[in-house]
């Protein structure tokens, strides 16, 4: 990104502070593992990158004191203590010395930033509860702790009473807090009071280093960080895929982009990773990430309709500065009935696919037939509707599966019994396994050694899944990882029965493999 701070008047540089293993945890139902937490903080520090981590609340337990220790004692050992941050409370000495204990160095006191904070929830006076955090400060001060402070309910005390937000600010503008928080807790703002209200704080505390925390209540949490930026405040709290309690936080990947993309401002984030940590907090968390969340949702970097393929064809037409690779993604074209030529032909192309003009319409009509049922049809689904749509140029297979039975029961171990055709011979086996799929497998195994002489495939890896593009649990797909002469096989079948799905996704293994045997000079199989 070039330079331009003479031409940009709001380019500067941003911290980023990462509050998913705190304020994301308050997610309804979210709550991490301590090795969870740890491997989040660890790629949010180490490959994100992002300026700071906020991973918990001082005194909640003591699993969370263990998450804190071991987030400690990691980043002390790259050198990134100062990055690990708690928040701690007004309590006296037990935050202060339970972050402490934890081998932490930074403390995020939170005060009351409003009147009624101050007044009806700790029934105490403006003077008393400054009392009370300057006694804070100096027993952190004393124990070494570096102390930023939350003005709780910020929004709320700048809109109802700012005179109290003042005096606490001129009570306390001397001491050695670092960096004053400002959060819109209720979420209640809109970005012409973030610039109101900030611009207020910034021109009373010109020299004081601000960050602003906001939540999405209205949906603006991004918006309202983006006002914050333009008034001047040097940071941002966010959290991955947006989490946080009732409508969440300001998402990590979008404010980014925009900072960077609409601001020119800087940050120290590897976007590249953006993707990533999504998908690792979407997995500890179990709150999926909606398929339309930008930067890091599933279908965003999708087109469907055809006119749009056409266009980024013609000199990316239908792009914008948010390419895919820039955050390790890449674009794909989504195939339904909404999709043209165009469509279809980036999709063969991708697969490595030459249709004839004949046989790509005779594609696109059957990917159009069956988007009117199922409403879009992925590229993993391509090659076998070519497969279907072109059978009659097809081979007959090799390997065909004439009749089988598996079963199981109570205390005994799956059977399985099978007759199957292989290059015009009939064979049958029987075998028990250690599932009703496994023993399938170990019947072919015996043909295969003891009829024919010749090795069998190794099982690599066998995954069970719905199928792409589906909207339903009704079906499900196998998809299964061979290794063949030295050669990878991937194959998948999909049916309403899992051991079915599996024989189906074998079957076309074995032919798979009986065609190279029959044509050697044939390039070997790659999966798709």
């Amino acid at each position: 990104m070039k330079d331009n701070n003479d031409k940009q008047p709001f380019s500067r540089s941003v911290e980023i502070m990462d509050c998913t293993l705190r304020d994301g945890e308050q997610t309804n139902g979210v709550s991490f593992l301590p090795h969870e937490k740890l491997q989040i903080a660890r790629m949010l520090m180490r490959d994100v990158n992002v300026d700071r981590i906020e991973v918990a609340s001082a005194r909640v337990s003591e699993g969370e004191k263990d998450s804190v220790s071991m987030i400690c004692r990691y980043a002390r050992s790259i050198g990134m203590l100062n990055k690990v941050e708690v928040l701690g409370f007004v309590d006296g000495h037990l935050s202060v010395d339970w972050i402490c204990d934890c081998g932490g160095k930074v403390i995020n006191l939170l005060a009351k930033g409003s009147l009624k904070h101050c007044t009806h929830q700790l029934h105490k006076t403006p003077e008393e509860h400054i009392e009370d955090i300057k006694k804070v400060l100096a027993y952190a001060e004393q124990r070494g702790l570096e102390v930023n402070l939350y003005l709780e309910d910020w929004s709320s005390g700048m809109k109802d009473s700012p005179d109290y937000v003042f005096r606490l600010m001129d009570a306390l503008k001397d001491t050695n807090i670092k960096r004053y928080m400002l959060p819109d807790t209720l979420g209640i703002m809109n970005p012409l009071q973030v610039i109101e209200y900030t611009r207020k704080m910034m021109r009373r505390y010109p020299d004081k280093h601000f960050d602003f925390h906001a939540h999405n209540d209205y949906d603006m949490a991004v918006s309202n960080s983006l006002a914050a930026v333009l008034c001047g405040v040097k940071g941002l709290h966010v959290t991955v895929n947006g989490l946080g309690e009732r409508c969440g936080n300001a998402p990590l990947a979008s404010v980014q982009v925009i900072l960077k993309d609409q601001l020119h401002a800087k940050t120290n984030i590897d976007e590249s990773r953006l993707n990533e940590i999504s998908r690792l907090v979407a997995g500890y968390s179990g709150i999926p990430v909606a398929p339309n969340q930008p930067i890091v949702g599933e279908n965003v970097f999708t087109q469907v309709a055809g006119v749009h393929a056409d266009g980024d064809k013609k000199d990316n037409l239908y792009s914008n500065d948010l390419a895919p690779e820039r955050f390790g993604r890449k674009r794909e074209y989504a195939l339904g009935k909404n999709s043209g030529k165009a469509n279809i032909a980036q999709n063969l192309k991708e697969l490595g696919l030459e249709l004839t003009p004949e046989q790509t319409r005779a594609v696109t009509n059957r990917i159009i037939e069956l988007g009117d049922r199922k409403e879009i049809v992925t590229q993993d689904d391509l090659p076998f509707i070519v497969s279907d749509v072109l059978k009659h140029n097809a081979p007959d297979d090799k390997v065909k599966l004439l009749s089988y039975m598996v079963s199981t029961s109570y205390g005994l171990k799956p059977l399985a019994s099978i007759k199957v055709e292989i290059n015009g011979k009939t064979y049958a086996s029987d075998s028990t396994g250690d599932g009703q799929y496994d023993a399938f497998v170990k019947a072919l195994r015996k043909i295969y050694k003891h009829y024919l002489g010749r090795t069998f495939p190794l099982l690599h890896d066998y995954q069970v899944s719905i199928p792409p593009g589906g909207r339903t649990d009704a079906l499900v797909q196998t998809v299964i990882t061979w290794e063949s002469g030295g050669n990878i096989i991937r194959t998948h079948a999909v049916d309403a029965d899992q051991t079915e799905a599996a024989i189906k996704a074998t079957i076309k293994m074995l032919n798979i493999v009986e065609d190279e045997i029959a044509m050697p000079y044939k390039k070997p199989y790659k999966p798709v």
